[in-house]
C-alpha cells in the first residue's frame, strides 16, 4: 500500500506564513492590496489564469516592476513604474509585491 500527502493551503495560512517570514526578518511579499499608501515596492509574480492577468501583464504590471501605492479606498490605485492604474481589490489581490519600504 503506498501512502501519498496531499497539502492544501488556504490564502490565510499564506498571509499567516508571510507575516511570520517578516516577522523573522526575512523579505517581506504580501499581495498589492495590502500596502500601505506611500508604500514602494517591486512586483514579484501576478497570480490568476486567464484574462484577469493577461490584462494586467499588457498594462505593464509584470514581475520586476516598480509599484508604489497611491490610494487604497475606495479602490486601488497605484503607480506601476510611470502608469497609474486603478483596479479593484480582487485583482490586487492576485498581485504578489516584495515591499521596498515603508511610508514614514
Amino acid at each position: 500500500m503506498s501512502s501519498v500527502r496531499l497539502v492544501f493551503s488556504s490564502s490565510a495560512q499564506r498571509e499567516r506564513r508571510r507575516d511570520a517570514d517578516a516577522s523573522a526578518g526575512r523579505e517581506l511579499v504580501r499581495p498589492l492590496s495590502r500596502l500601505a499608501e506611500g508604500s514602494k515596492g517591486v512586483i514579484v509574480e501576478v497570480a490568476g489564469h486567464g484574462g484577469r492577468a493577461d490584462r494586467l501583464l499588457a498594462l505593464g504590471v509584470t514581475p520586476g516592476a516598480s509599484v508604489t501605492m497611491l490610494q487604497r479606498f475606495p479602490g486601488i490605485v497605484f503607480l506601476c513604474d510611470q502608469t497609474e492604474l486603478a483596479v479593484e481589490r480582487a485583482v490586487a489581490d492576485t498581485v504578489l509585491v516584495r515591499l521596498l519600504e515603508t511610508p514614514s
